[in-house]
């Protein structure tokens, strides 16, 4: 698969793919051997099975600009559903096929108009989404995931984040992640990822005065 990166972009994103990479693979990994049951799993993002957010990934790395915009176009800028248009599209027949098409797009640097930062927080995000409902662990390179949370909490681009910390103090009691200032939220760099993103049972993995705040702030867009 090809990239349409400007050359600009392609030379930020060049250290970031690798990552992208890597836990694109680990998550395949993670997944070989769920059983139908766990296959339809609700995940973490509303409405979706763990299998259709699997799904949902495999089309973000296989849409470059002009066939999003297409897609957008077609869907009359409904963007939802542009997204559901082609999370449908990658589903396959059965659960083997989702995974089967996510493997093929471990390696690709194809991506909508977004930053490849945007693409590795779509990568460790969505597969929370996933891993968390089904018990799984994995363990992040404390780096990867500082860079994560960097990203979003200047960014509301592809979800809330900058939005949904703003009035509180972010701190990572495991890298060195802090921003903002206000009522504190401390915590694994992880879940301080998780909940700026929306995601409320991590909010259960921290502490501090802002907590409660920013748990509530979980269920809106």
């Amino acid at each position: 698969m090809t990239d349409t990166e400007p050359t600009t972009e392609r030379g930020r994103g060049a250290g970031i793919w690798p990552s992208i990479h890597t836990q694109r693979a680990a998550l395949a990994a993670d997944l070989e051997e769920l059983t139908d049951e766990q296959w339809a799993t609700p995940s973490l993002r509303a409405d979706l099975t763990v299998r259709e957010v699997l799904a949902h990934l495999t089309a973000g790395a296989s849409l470059n600009t002009v066939r999003w915009l297409a897609g957008v176009i077609r869907c009359r800028f409904d963007f939802d559903k542009q997204v559901a248009v082609r999370l449908a599209e990658q589903l396959g027949a059965d659960p083997a096929e989702t995974l089967a098409r996510f493997r093929h797009i471990v390696p690709s640097t194809t991506k909508p108009p977004l930053p490849a930062i945007a693409m590795l927080g779509e990568t460790l995000v969505h597969g929370e989404d996933i891993r968390r409902p089904l018990g799984i662990r994995h363990a992040y390179p404390i780096d990867v995931v500082t860079q994560v949370a960097e990203y979003y909490q200047g960014s509301d681009m592809v979800v809330v984040a900058k939005k949904r910390v703003a009035g509180l103090r972010l701190a990572a009691d495991d890298g060195t992640f802090t921003t903002g200032s206000g009522p504190v939220v401390s915590g694994p760099t992880l879940a301080l990822v998780m909940a700026m993103t929306g995601r409320a049972p991590y909010c259960d993995d921290l502490e501090g005065d802002g907590v409660e705040l920013l748990r509530g702030r979980c269920g809106t867009a």
